[in-house]
């Protein structure tokens, strides 16, 4: 029988708890704890450093997604053989989708870390998939690729993820929203509010207007994924 032994530092450690806490959630004691603080760390809590940079976990979230998105990747051209690039493009769209990274958040326990402020309505709906996106973004950094990989191929896709679920459902969230705009009559729009091509950060931020209301934000790299997003979050709304 194989005793997992803690290590001593954990013992000494001023963040114990939550050493514990991820040891329970993780299956491993993190080697950084400040890495995974920083990972549930929301922007309404953070603290300016410099530049309008804020010590949040939207610099993990952005790592973490590229990681999840290489992995998910190499997953599935594995696991499909046979299948074209369109079918592998649809179902890394199902597997990273922001309903599918909040289930995972909130199948894992992360909410229950997240540091943000008490005003939950100013909060985004992807709080939890972010903080998941961190977490990998972190583990990354604390364990490298290899790890992170095995983490999510062991602790993620085999338990939280029901790959013949997966692969019958809708996920093309903005024709699924077109399509009820259309049925209902509603004028609606995608507008930019931040162009990649311009911005610091190469990141596209864009909201969906339906009667002058705003109905679903979202910031990504490419801008088809921005809608997306916005989509996806306006069709959670509507529950849709």
């Amino acid at each position: 029988m194989t005793i997992f032994r803690k290590p001593l530092r954990v013992h000494f450690s001023p963040d114990k708890s939550l050493h514990e806490s991820l040891r329970n959630i993780l299956g491993f004691y993190p080697t950084n704890i400040s890495l995974y603080k920083s990972a549930f760390r929301h922007s309404s809590v953070a603290t300016l450093i410099k530049d309008g940079i804020k010590d949040s976990n939207e610099r993990l979230e952005f790592l973490g997604d590229s990681v999840i998105g290489t992995v998910v990747a190499d997953y599935l051209f594995k696991k499909f053989p046979f299948k074209d690039e369109g079918f592998l493009t649809k179902m890394r769209s199902k597997m990273v989708s922001r309903n599918q990274h909040n289930h995972i958040a909130l199948k894992l326990g992360l909410n229950k870390l997240i540091a943000a402020n008490n005003d939950r309505n100013s909060h985004p709906s992807s709080i939890n998939g972010d903080a998941y996106e961190a977490l990998i973004g972190a583990i990354y950094l604390d364990k490298g690729f290899d790890f992170a990989q095995h983490f999510m191929l062991t602790r993620i896709f085999n338990v939280h993820i029901d790959m013949d679920e997966l692969e019958t459902k809708e996920v093309d969230f903005k024709s699924k929203f077109i399509e009820w705009a259309q049925k209902e009559k509603k004028d609606f729009r995608f507008e930019t509010i931040k162009d990649g091509n311009s911005s610091n950060d190469k990141q596209f931020l864009l909201k969906l207007m339906v009667d002058d209301k705003v109905m679903g934000t979202a910031q990504h790299f490419s801008k088809k994924r921005a809608e997306q997003l916005a989509a996806e979050e306006a069709c959670g709304s509507l529950e849709l």
